[in-house]
């Protein structure tokens, strides 16, 4: 573990942009800096499928150049980006994890690529991820990604690269897509922040959205600044996807200089506290808790007594979803896929129609639960996940076994699943190590588009901690001699 250093690539990308914006940092020596570790640690963590390196160097000197000139941008040009390989992105290809798209190079960028590069952010990669942007991958079609503070244990899915990338030092920052907590787990696992916004914030044009009902884009970071930062460049209307929302975007910067007093936190019970949490997961949600009473938050215990059901409810619909978006290729490529791709989605297709809309009308149910609590609290709070990253292997096991079923499917979930479900704002927040160096989390959530509330509290949080000064010690891996990494 190394603390916090003067290291560039580890300052958080908004004392980077500052940097830049004096020129007292280059951009091209940035991307210099980033492409030199990548080439250096990728082989191992597979952060990365493919990277961008003539590309980033072209725009470094761009930007550059563009500053030196009087022209810039805002706090993010001149930064590096990786983006999961879920987002198109013009003349890259974008495989999804899959075999079956290695060759496919879209003609557009999504919109919320289009977003960073107006702000003079610049794509560095695209970053690894389970198959389609779903959990269940087994054999990875482009390298096996590892947790940088262990390689033998997992970076959580679906938006694996996403956080690999910037806790390693490879970015500035990263987008990933959460449908069930595709993007607070990786945060979560690799000790970094990362939001999940409200449903419609940001626009989903150009990404492959197959969990229509769920999916969302959102920031991968190394500081809740950082995080506000992205999200500030990528929200707002979209006429490209009828589902975003039309409401104003808030200067989220201006959350960050808030206090507690005044508020009051719900610490969900049934998402805190359930039976096989991890107890260094439960004593780091205690210490949580002491330290935001401490600040002046007014902490109290609540339950939502059905969040146990988001977990089935969003298989039973989701992955059905999921499912039906992908016939074609079920039935002209089913042997190319991975067998855990296969297994799971294909018993998507086997959910009854009536069980399908049954499952939709259970989800409003339990959204209506939460948003209920959340009326009479400012925000709620819980681990962002029940146990430490996993070992890979184990993380591979069969689930034959109600105890199994338990620890893999119901207690891995059950922490995220009812934010989705309640299409709320949540965000992950570094919160302390087990002893044996795995990073741990506590997840902030609020009211619809109240992404302000969710960044005060946790930015409160974080000034008053140090675990988001920390980072994993490259230096200690062993060479993968290229194996992994098809970059």
């Amino acid at each position: 573990m190394q603390s916090s250093s003067t290291d560039p690539v580890f300052l958080s990308a908004a004392e980077q942009g500052r940097l830049i914006r004096d020129r007292k940092l280059s951009p091209v020596e940035l991307v210099q800096a980033y492409l030199a570790r990548i080439e250096r640690w990728n082989p191992v963590l597979c952060a990365y499928i493919t990277v961008c390196a003539d590309a980033a160097l072209a725009e470094a000197r761009a930007a550059e150049q563009e500053i030196a000139a009087g022209r810039w941008r805002g706090p993010l040009h001149g930064l590096p980006f990786g983006v999961k390989d879920q987002l198109n992105t013009k003349g890259v290809k974008t495989t999804l994890g899959s075999r079956i798209l290695a060759d496919n190079v879209p003609d557009h960028d999504a919109t919320v690529i289009t977003r960073l590069k107006a702000a003079g952010a610049i794509l560095i990669g695209k970053e690894n991820l389970h198959e389609f942007g779903k959990g269940g991958t087994i054999e990875f079609a482009y390298g096996q990604p590892r947790n940088p503070w262990n390689i033998e244990h997992n970076p959580a899915s679906s938006s694996s690269g996403s956080g690999i990338a910037v806790a390693s030092g490879f970015t500035s920052g990263s987008l990933g897509e959460d449908t069930g907590g595709s993007v607070r787990s990786p945060a979560a696992a690799n000790g970094v922040v990362g939001l999940r916004p409200t449903f419609g914030r940001v626009s989903r044009w150009g990404g492959v959205m197959y969990g229509w009902t769920a999916d969302v884009i959102g920031p991968l970071t190394r500081t809740i600044e950082d995080n506000a930062l992205f999200l500030q460049a990528i929200a707002g209307h979209d006429p490209k996807d009828a589902l975003s929302s039309t409401r104003p975007v808030p200067d989220y910067a201006a959350a960050l200089n808030g206090n507690l007093k005044g508020l009051t936190l719900g610490v969900v019970e049934e998402m805190t506290w359930p039976q096989g949490v991890n107890p260094e997961v439960a004593a780091a949600m205690e210490e949580a808790l002491r330290t935001l009473e401490a600040l002046g938050a007014t902490v109290t215990k609540v339950s939502l007594p059905r969040a146990k059901y988001a977990v089935p409810l969003q298989l039973l619909t989701s992955d059905s979803d999921i499912a039906a978006m992908m016939l074609k290729q079920w039935r002209t490529r089913w042997r190319e896929l991975d067998v855990g791709t296969r297994t799971r989605l294909a018993a998507g297709c086997l959910v009854p129609a009536a069980v399908y809309h049954r499952a939709m009308r259970g989800r409003a149910v339990v959204r209506r639960e939460v948003l209920d609590m959340l009326g009479t609290v400012d925000a709620l709070l819980c681990p962002t996940s029940l146990n430490p990253p996993g070992r890979i292997d184990a993380t591979k096991e069969n689930v034959d076994s109600a105890e199994a079923m338990q620890q893999k499917v119901l207690l891995r979930r059950i922490s995220t699943y009812p934010f989705s479900m309640a299409n709320v704002p949540a965000i992950a927040v570094p919160a302390g190590f087990t002893k044996t160096g795995l990073p741990l989390s506590l997840q902030i959530a609020a009211k619809p588009f109240d992404e302000t509330t969710v960044f005060r509290v946790a930015h409160v949080f974080e000034r008053s901690t140090q675990w988001h000064t920390r980072h994993p010690d490259l230096t200690k891996l062993a060479p993968a001699a290229g194996k992994e990494s098809r970059s």
